[in-house]
């Protein structure tokens, strides 16, 4: 029972060190632009110490801040070509 006990303490302190959670979100890195730079700035310098987690949530904040809702583009109707007039006579 005491070899159980101690397995399972061990394991539930071993799961307790892995990496927190991000405290930011995209919402909060799209409304602090200083700190969307700086997040930007630390994944450029040194993506693996950051973490994926983090990098990808402020490529998401750019892009949204980019991009907007995300209103798909679309391309004004091409106009008919104007007509010249014929050039005037030379008299």
């Amino acid at each position: 029972m005491k070899t159980v006990l101690t397995v399972t303490a061990c394991t539930l302190l071993l799961a307790a060190c892995g990496k927190p959670a991000p405290s930011e979100s995209v919402e909060s890195l799209m409304a602090n632009p200083e700190r969307l730079n700086d997040v930007r700035a630390q994944c450029k310098a040194d993506h693996a110490k950051v973490g994926d987690t983090q990098c990808t949530m402020a490529a998401e904040s750019t892009r949204q801040r980019f991009m907007g809702s995300g209103t798909p583009y679309t391309p004004a109707p091409s106009a008919t070509p104007r007509v010249m007039p014929p050039p005037a006579p030379k008299d």
